[in-house]
């Protein structure tokens, strides 16, 4: 007679609770106000740089073209999903919307182009206050 046997189900592991540190709150939210200084604040120079050129670089772009910079108070749905990417930008948007950088509305090629550079700047710099949350919680190196 065959011998049957029961198996529970292998616990998985857990994560160890990262203890909170003001590094933590502090890399993403300086990281998205200034691209690329979420990443210096924690030595990390190289990279730093590089995302403060990129997401610098692809603003000024874009600006430079006559890129649309989205306002906060339009009801198409359009607009405000270019709000939210323009806003991830951080100082980048403040500085536009006060010096009244780039385009009201595309009219040409090139403005459309520019505006797609904008957004995707904010997007870019958003990502990078994830990565640097992650390389201050231990998760990344």
């Amino acid at each position: 007679m065959a011998k049957t046997e029961t198996t529970t189900p292998d616990a998985q592991p857990t994560a160890a609770a990262v203890p909170f540190t003001p590094i933590i709150a502090l890399a993403p939210a300086i990281g998205w106000l200034i691209p690329g200084a979420g990443h210096m604040i924690q030595k990390r120079w190289i990279r730093g740089l590089l995302l403060m050129g990129a997401v610098a670089g692809m603003f000024a772009f874009g600006v430079a073209m006559q890129g649309k910079v989205y306002k906060s108070n339009t009801g198409d749905l359009l607009d405000i999903l270019g709000f939210i990417g323009d806003l991830g930008a951080g100082a980048f948007y403040f500085l536009a919307r006060i010096f009244e950088w780039g385009g009201t509305s595309i009219s040409a090629a090139n403005a459309d182009y520019g505006t797609k550079f904008i957004v995707v700047a904010g997007l870019l710099n958003v990502m990078a206050a994830v990565d640097a949350y992650h390389i201050a919680i231990g998760k990344k190196q």
